[in-house]
């Protein structure tokens, strides 16, 4: 079968094509792209083969295979939590296609969702620990132990492929059922959204209270539409790059849309949308002193965003962030003295919505089922995974592209 694989470079059957442009010579410079492998198999008894339909291309992925990191950056103890080389992938709508022996609760052609975590039960690990007992599955104590290699989730475990291959494997227990009145396009988002559902579900702005989402990718976008969802009450106001992005989040119920820079323009436009007094600083950002933002969910995670989230939070605002990105300063001075709170948020798990506890996958699902909720809008772009620099291409490029999300399609035949 075919797979794209990070970490081992291409085989000389396919040579790269002569780069156009200096994007080219880094895309075609990657330890990255398309493989033939062995078909995928169960990899243990309780594990089932699937066919991916869609495989969307996460932040982190592209971040990963697209070299967003220096050498400076090698201090990260996420090192830990991964191995290579591997299969990237792990946001995906696929059918069931050979059931291990031990497998139960699927059925071969059933249409599922990925939950991707390799937690204790797909390592086999008996009893589970406390964080799986409770569906706190982001904080297992297993990742680097049991019978697979060390990972977080699939897609970043070598070992464990992910789904950006025509095939892969996964315990029956990271299976979903997807109804059939969810298509596949809605179903392919149910990954970025749960992210956020849990960021926002555990940090729940205030009642009739005025949040920040920072960033419209994927991830903010979908805050957009939860908050909208859940919380209809709450004023929203949205930072964003690309034009793309901006028309989205209006369309999602932003109540405005902030350009991400210069930053300077940043601080007063939400001081001024929110009511926030601002006061310069000797160099640098001003800060609100009363601020009335309550929340920012900051989905991007660099420096330069924590310092205007901090500048514009309320006193004991919360900054809740669920992006990844390279260290950095930031000037963290506002944190003490408006008493803020920065709370990281990672994945999702078991969460409560309206009295009903469950899979934050299982959640989104009802939410479109019901017809509360539709982000469709979000997916932009798909790609055959013979095109991964064209897929590729198009997310270093949004501002001319127009990409939002973009997913790969591993059993085109296009």
């Amino acid at each position: 079968m075919k797979a794209l694989i990070f970490g081992s470079e291409p085989p000389q059957e396919r040579p790269r094509p002569k780069p156009r442009d200096e994007l080219d010579e880094r895309l075609y410079g990657l330890p990255f792209g398309l493989h033939e492998v062995d078909d995928a198999h169960p990899l243990r008894p309780d594990w089932v083969v699937v066919r991916p339909t869609l495989s969307g291309i996460c932040g982190s992925d592209s971040k990963l295979v697209l070299g967003d990191f220096s050498e400076e950056d090698i201090d990260n103890p996420m090192a830990a939590f991964s191995s290579l080389p591997n299969v990237p992938g792990h946001e995906t709508v696929c059918k069931v296609e050979t059931l291990g022996p031990e497998a139960e609760g699927l059925e071969v052609g059933q249409r599922v969702v990925l939950n991707p975590w390799l937690t204790c039960a797909p390592r086999g690990i008996e009893p589970p620990c406390g964080p799986c007992r409770r569906g706190d599955f982001p904080l297992c104590e297993s990742f680097t132990t049991g019978e697979l290699g060390p990972g977080v989730h699939i897609g970043v475990t070598a070992g464990v492929p992910g789904a950006w291959a025509e095939q892969f494997s996964a315990h029956d227990s990271m299976l979903i059922a997807v109804p059939d009145s969810i298509s596949d396009e809605a179903a392919v988002l149910a990954d970025p959204f749960s992210v956020s559902f849990h960021a926002i579900v555990r940090n729940p702005p205030p009642e009739s209270g005025r949040v920040v989402v920072y960033g419209a990718g994927a991830l903010g976008l979908a805050s957009v539409a939860t908050l909208r969802t859940l919380y209809p009450e709450v004023e929203v106001a949205v930072v964003a790059r690309f034009e793309a992005q901006a028309e989205t989040a209006r369309q999602f119920g932003a109540s405005v849309v902030v350009t991400h820079e210069p930053t300077t323009q940043v601080v007063d436009e939400l001081a001024h949308w929110s009511g926030g007094v601002l006061h310069a600083a000797l160099a640098g950002l001003p800060m609100t002193r009363p601020g009335y933002i309550d929340v920012v969910y900051d989905t991007i995670a660099k420096p330069e965003t924590f310092e205007v989230s901090v500048r514009v939070l309320a006193e004991r605002g919360k900054l809740v962030y669920t992006g990844v990105a390279t260290p950095g300063r930031w000037e963290w001075t506002p944190v003490y003295f408006k008493e803020l709170t920065v709370v990281g948020s990672n994945a999702f798990g078991i969460e409560t919505l309206e009295g009903v506890r469950q899979h934050a996958i299982s959640h989104y699902l009802d939410l479109v089922a019901e017809g509360r909720l539709d982000i469709t809008d979000m997916l932009t772009h798909k790609y055959p995974l013979e095109q991964w620099p064209l897929a590729l291409r198009a997310l270093a490029d949004q501002g001319s592209s127009g990409a939002l999300k973009v997913a790969f399609e591993p059993n085109s035949t296009t």
